[in-house]
This record gives C-alpha cells, structure tokens and sequence, in this order.
C-alpha cells in the first residue's frame, strides 16, 4: 500500500513537502543500486550509432567487438554513484568513451548518453509487472472514474421537462443540454489525449486535473440562472470531464499485455456502459422529487467521491511518466546530465509540426483514408448514435405507454445493463479458448481474429430495434419491450471491444490518433442524433421508428465479415496499418 500510495497524486505531493524525505524509492535509500537501472545494451547502441535499436545487421560484424562484456558491466554496477557522477565519458587516447557502457563513441553518428530502463522483465515499477490485485484495483478506479463522467449525459435527461418548464423553452431546445455534453467530450480527448502521453506530465495529472475541475463546475451548472448559461456549463463541463472516455483505454493498454487487454478493455466497457443506462435511474427520483438540479448535484456528488478516491489510491501508469520520473531522480543523486530514458528521446525527435499532425491532422487523416478506420468508426458512430435517439423513446414507451413515474421510467434502462452482465462471461471464456491461444511468441495477434464477436454483435442491434418496436403496446406487458432492451447491449458490447482492438492491433504506431478519431466520430453522431429523436418517434409511432433504426443497423451488418475476409489486404496496401504478424 505504501508504493501504491507513494505513486499517486497525493503521494508525490507529499513527497514535494517533505523534500522527497519519506515514501522513497529503491535508489533514494541505497544510491549506490543506480547503475542498475541502465540498460548498458541500449547504452552501447547510442554510443555507436546515435539509436538504442541494434546496429542494422552488414554493421553487426564490425561493431560486435566493441560491446561491453558482462563483466564490465557487473563491475561498473558495483560502483558506488560519485565514481561516475561527475562526467559520463572519459578520453582513452582514441578518443571518447563512454564510462557507464565503456563503448567508444562514434563521433559522427554516436551520442553519449546514459538510457534508463526497466532493469529486467520483472521490474516491479513496470506497469505490466503489476500484481493481479494492484491491477483489478487500478481497473475498477478506471472503471469508477469513466462511469462518474459518462452518467452526465444520461443524469440530465430525467431533468429535461423541468429544465423546459423553468427556462420557458422547447423540450427540443432543452436536449441540448444533453447534446452539447457530448460534444465537449467528443473534442475534449483531442487534447487531453496528447498531452497524458507526453511523460513529463503522464495521466495521473490529466485524471484529477481535469475531473477536480468537472467537479468545480458542476455548481455554476446547478445555479444557471438563465438558460445560455446552462448550455455553456454543460459543454464545459463534457470537454472538461472528456480525458477518462478516449485515455481510460490508454490506461488499460498500459497495464495488460495485448493477450490479456481485452479482459481489461472488457471489464471497463460494463463501466462505460453503466454511465448511460443508469443515469435516468439516478437522476429520475432526485428529478420527480427535487427538479432538475438535483441531477447535478447528484453528478457533482458522485464525481467528487470519485475525485477523492482516485486522489489517494490512483497511481501513474504511463510507463513513459515513470521512466521520466525515475530519470529525473536519478540525475539528481548521480549529477550525471547524460542520463535520459526513451520516451525523452521520442520527445526530442518531435517537432513542432510533428506534434500538430499528431494532434490535429492524424486523426482525421486517419480516419478519412483508411478504409478499415473509416468504416468501423462509421459504424461505432451509428451504434453510439442509435443509442441516444433510442433513448429518448423510453419516456414514450415507459410513460406514455405503460404509465411509469419519472422515477421508476429509470428502471426500464436495467435490462441493458443485465444483458451487458450476461454478455461478459462467454466472451471472456471466447477470448481465453480461441484468441489467447492465436498469439504468436511476440504477443502478437492478426487483427482480424479481433472481429468474429463482432458478427454476432452486428445481429443483436437489430433484434433489438424490432423487438422493442413491436412489443411496446398497451396489449403487451411491460417486461418484454425491457427484455429486449438487452440485445442491445450484447451487441453494443462485442462490437465495441472488437472494433477497438482491432483499430489498435492495426495500427499499433498510431493507436492514439486513431482511437481519439473514433472517439470524435462516435460522439460528434451521438451528440446530434437526439435532437430529431422526439419528433421521429411522435411522428413514425414507435413501432416504425424503432424498425428505422433496425434497418439502418441492418444495413451496416457486412462490415465486420468484410473486414475479417479483407482486412489483411487492406492493411498491406496501407501506409500506416502494421503489415506482418
């Protein structure tokens, strides 16, 4: 608990008061250990050709005589910080050598430099290395944070007639409360996102940074007192609130192994999932009760215990930030400048042109010329989209239909997250018995064997559509349109988990861009498509609105199959996709 706690926020905030005097690390206590965190292969390889990669293979020949012998190194790693501290290099003669790897530097290719890194594959700072237990905990507090935002969309919804009656607008013009939430956090990740992997800022700072302030301004939202300012604290609060929906996964990704992040990537969907469906159960007694209102200070409530928990018992897990981090301190007990982990030579490398593309111009160039990114983000943005106009035919149906209060209307969105629960063990068993065992012996995986889920999934959503549709009548017991609610999940929730590890085995350089493009793309849609819902539903009858929407799911039914027989050439004709497994 005490390293937990050390590498949280409030941990390093602690640490800065005391002067780094308590909650030390490893090399703070025994300074004389540091050597050991420096990777003398990577070393040797900078000192020769200015990369830590290997020297390209006709270079193998000449250069192997040069590389530090296991002795050398094991006699290096036994001195103690002052007698390498002062300078890195020392001349022998034939010029300079570096004193950590003892490899003459090629002065025009090489550069001296120090590389800090995991000191073996059971480093227990690494991410990956984690204990199971550390790893459920960090994965359920992922899981908190994502349904404590994701649940403002939904929480809002119960308080739209109330909002309409006390502003004196439309119902229509009360849903962009909803809309313009989803917005913020459609374009909120293409900022955020960037900055949690730059590694002298990480994720941890973006996470309470970002939610400390969600929290904050959720009281100017609570006391708007006209209805602009509502609409310009919601938005607000989606963009600000958004590093949790596109960087959750980040943070997965960073403590599982590819074999092993879908079960992580899994657990987290239920949290993503819970945010919509339980937000009209949450929001719908404290509305019918207390008004429109009580919905925020519900969020606010809810968010800040998150805020809370997460501040003591939320430790960084970029391996960037903490590879930075451990440099940083090393450098300070050694006074040897030369020291520099990899993510900081990544960081060097980067323009300011280089940043802006990967930013602003990669996503979109991604998701516009790739075809396989094209259509999964088209067709994740349908899904996201059918989910909010479906939505509002719940108080249609639950209301109007079957007379439920505002209140118990809530309870009808549980059959989604009962189905999203069923779901979960068979595709858990699915990915242990036919995916795990698909992985080659570098943990990797051809990413098509990602979307067979899918296929089953690309059903569910219009069973769904049709069975809700056709059985929400006066003549029908209420318990039948709400067990077909559950189709939706089920196919919601495989074709959410296929397509996103797919897009990130596929492009495994470029997952970030990627993925915050299908974040944009997905919520841009979800974000408009309420709007018409009321008008659709009133004018078609719920019986052919929802079949609209069944057909429209129907229509995008090939994708996953085409992509499974395609997808591989697809990859090889592009720039960007990673051709081999």
């Amino acid at each position: 608990m005490a390293e937990l706690f050390r590498d949280t926020v409030a941990g390093q905030l602690l640490r800065l008061i005391t002067g780094k005097r308590i909650l030390q690390y490893p090399e703070e206590r025994d300074a004389s250990i540091w050597q050991k965190y420096v990777n003398l292969e990577k070393s040797t390889n900078m000192a020769m050709h200015g990369s830590t990669d290997p020297p390209a293979a006709e270079e193998t020949g000449e250069l192997a005589t040069r590389a530090p012998s296991y002795d050398r190194a094991h006699r290096h790693s036994e001195q103690s910080p002052s007698s390498s501290s002062s300078s890195t290099t020392f001349e022998d003669g034939n010029g300079l050598v570096n004193t950590v790897s003892e490899q003459k530097v090629d002065v025009e290719n090489g550069r001296v430099a120090d590389i800090v890194d995991w000191y073996g594959p059971d480093d227990p700072e690494n991410p990956q290395n984690w204990s199971i237990t550390k790893k459920i905990l960090v994965t359920f507090e992922i899981c908190l944070l994502t349904f404590s935002v994701y649940v403002g969309s939904a929480i809002y919804t119960a308080g739209i007639p109330d909002v309409s009656r006390t502003f004196g607008v439309s119902e229509v013009a009360a849903t962009l409360g909803l809309t313009l939430f989803v917005l913020g956090y459609a374009i909120g990740p293409m900022l955020w996102s960037p900055m949690s992997e730059v590694p002298q800022i990480g994720r941890g700072p973006i996470y309470i940074g970002t939610l400390a302030l969600f929290v904050i301004l959720q009281v100017p939202t609570a006391l708007a007192t006209n209805f602009g300012m509502l609409l310009a604290f919601r938005f607000l609060t989606g963009f600000i609130g958004s590093p949790s929906l596109a960087t959750g996964g980040a943070s997965i990704a960073d403590m599982y192994t590819p074999s092993k992040r879908t079960y992580g990537m899994a657990v987290w969907g239920i949290g993503a999932v819970c945010g919509p469906v339980l937000g009209p159960l949450i929001g719908g007694f404290a509305a019918e009760a207390k008004g429109w209102k009580w919905t925020i200070w519900e969020l606010m409530w809810l968010s800040g215990f998150t805020l809370v928990l997460l501040t003591f018992l939320m430790p960084e897990t970029s391996s960037a930030n903490i590879l930075y981090r451990r440099t940083m301190r090393l450098r300070r007990l050694t006074s040897n400048g030369k020291l520099i982990c990899e993510p900081q030579l990544i960081g060097e490398q980067m323009t300011g042109k280089d940043i802006v593309m990967m930013v602003l111009v990669r996503p979109f160039t991604l998701s516009f010329t790739e075809p396989m990114v094209f259509l999964l983000n088209m067709y994740i943005a349908l899904i996201y989209g059918l989910l909010y106009i479906w939505f509002e035919s719940f108080p249609i149906v639950f209301s109007g239909i079957y007379h439920f209060s505002l209140g118990l209307e809530g309870t009808a969105f549980l059959g989604i997250f009962v189905g999203v629960l069923i779901t979960l063990p068979p595709f858990v068993w699915y990915q242990m018995k036919y995916i795990e065992p698909k992985f080659n012996d570098k943990g990797e995986l051809q990413p098509e064997w990602r979307l067979p889920p899918a296929f089953v999934g690309a059903f569910a959503i219009p069973i769904c559509m049709f069975w809700f549709g056709w059985s929400a009548r006066p003549d029908i017991h209420w318990i039948m349109p709400i067990i077909g609610t559950g189709f939706f999940s089920i196919g919601a929730f495989l074709l959410f988990n296929s397509a996103l590890n797919y897009l990130a085995d596929a492009y495994p350089l470029h997952a970030a861009s990627v993925l915050a493009g299908n974040d944009l793309f997905r919520s841009s849609i979800g974000a408009g498509f309420p709007l018409f819902a009321s008008a659709m539903y009133k004018k078609l009858g719920v019986n052919w609105a929802s079949s609209t929407l069944g057909f429209l799911a129907i229509a995008f039914i090939p994708i996953p199959f085409l992509l499974f027989k395609f997808g591989e050439r697809l990859r090889r004709a592009s720039r960007y996709a990673q051709k081999d497994y």
